[in-house]
């Protein structure tokens, strides 16, 4: 039976959440050249592959942070999974905003979550892992116990590996950068000698330069 990483993986590459094009990189909104581009809220428009999601988030909670109760979500991409992962769990819900509103009582997390409660924390896709550990802040300082984050899908880098770390949050993804390299390359959806180049991306995706701009 296959791991549930390489099962996410093919079903993000099948439905573009994933895209990958080491040849024609994408440009992020950091500025970064990236080979590849990740936009998980299109499995919400997959009824099948959104409960599966919704489904295994739940299971590695329970498995892993049994004594959850409640969820918060991060704005925007993890809202609507966040949503879903508390209902499957019966649990209070709440979302964090990237910034505060800037009118009525100008919140920061929509919800309530209650001093003290223990909070596992949804991300959809962890890149360098900065918006998912300032939302996890914002839960602490509303007084809550962060036990853990859960996420659809990281890059690895280890950059947000070391970041994690440091601010002592257990990370648990479904899936993940080297899953999907491999599903990519057994369903030909890439070539062996683009390997080497998402690789190198990972290691330093900063200032990664793209063939294509040595040329």
């Amino acid at each position: 039976m296959k791991q549930i990483d390489l099962i996410l993986a093919e079903k993000l590459l099948k439905i573009s959440a994933i895209k990958l094009q080491p040849d024609n990189p994408f440009t992020w909104a950091s500025g970064w050249n990236s080979p590849i581009y990740t936009d998980n809220r299109k499995t919400l428009s997959y009824p099948d592959i959104r409960s599966f999601i919704k489904i295994e988030l739940s299971r590695i909670i329970m498995e892993n942070f049994g004594e959850v109760e409640a969820i918060a979500g991060v704005a925007t991409g993890a809202i609507a999974q966040g949503a879903l992962v508390a209902d499957e769990l019966m649990l209070p819900y709440a979302y964090v905003r990237s910034t505060p509103k800037d009118h009525g009582l100008e919140n920061l997390i929509e919800g309530n979550l209650k001093p003290g409660q223990k909070v596992v924390v949804i991300e959809d896709l962890v890149s360098t892992g900065g918006s998912s550990l300032k939302a996890i802040e914002a839960v602490r300082n509303a007084g809550c116990d962060v036990i853990g984050m859960v996420a659809i899908f990281s890059y690895e880098f280890p950059v947000a590996t070391e970041a994690f770390r440091k601010a002592n949050v257990n990370l648990i993804t479904l899936s993940n950068y080297s899953a999907m390299l491999n599903v990519a390359l057994e369903t030909k959806y890439i070539r062996e000698d683009d390997i080497e180049t998402l690789k190198e991306w990972r290691q330093d995706p900063a200032n990664w330069v793209p063939k294509r701009a040595e040329d």
